[in-house]
């Protein structure tokens, strides 16, 4: 028993170096695939903006883009909430870059057309995780609709 809590308790300890691991492609990647995941239906449309938005923005390859959504969809899993995807954009970007990063959540959000509830949860709560002020979560809810 005393064996389990030991365990327990050196898997705390060690989520910390995990949180740090995540670099800042893996962290803007995940928060976007955890909102194509949000409605539970990933759409085609989904699927290739969320390919053509990790592709422009970090000016990757096909097979990098490949390699960085699968690596981002395993952290994803293993994570218990945002906070470790945020801390590195918050360390890492301007206010202007994580106002950026609120309009690409938003344009995946609408790739397929129609906006579900528990995307817009998603988004809102990464909003607040990355200090973007409610004014600019909505003027990037707009700039991203404009371009659907």
């Amino acid at each position: 028993m005393f064996k389990q809590i030991k365990q327990l308790f050196s898997s705390f300890s060690e989520q910390p170096s995990m949180m740090q691991e995540h670099d800042l492609k893996t962290a803007i990647a995940a928060l976007l695939i955890e909102v194509m995941r949000a409605d539970s239906e990933q759409q085609a449309d989904e699927l290739q903006t969320l390919a053509l938005t990790l592709k422009k923005y970090f000016n990757l390859s096909d097979e990098d883009v490949a390699q960085l959504t699968e690596q981002a969809g395993e952290s994803l899993d293993e994570a218990i909430d945002y906070f470790q995807f945020s801390k590195q954009i918050n360390a890492q970007c301007s206010a202007e870059q994580r106002i950026e990063i609120i309009e690409l959540l938003w344009r995946l959000a609408y790739a397929d057309g129609e906006l579900d509830p528990q995307e817009e949860y998603v988004i809102r709560r990464v909003a607040s995780l990355l200090y973007v002020t409610h004014e600019d979560f909505i003027a990037a809810k707009l700039a991203a609709t404009k371009l659907s």
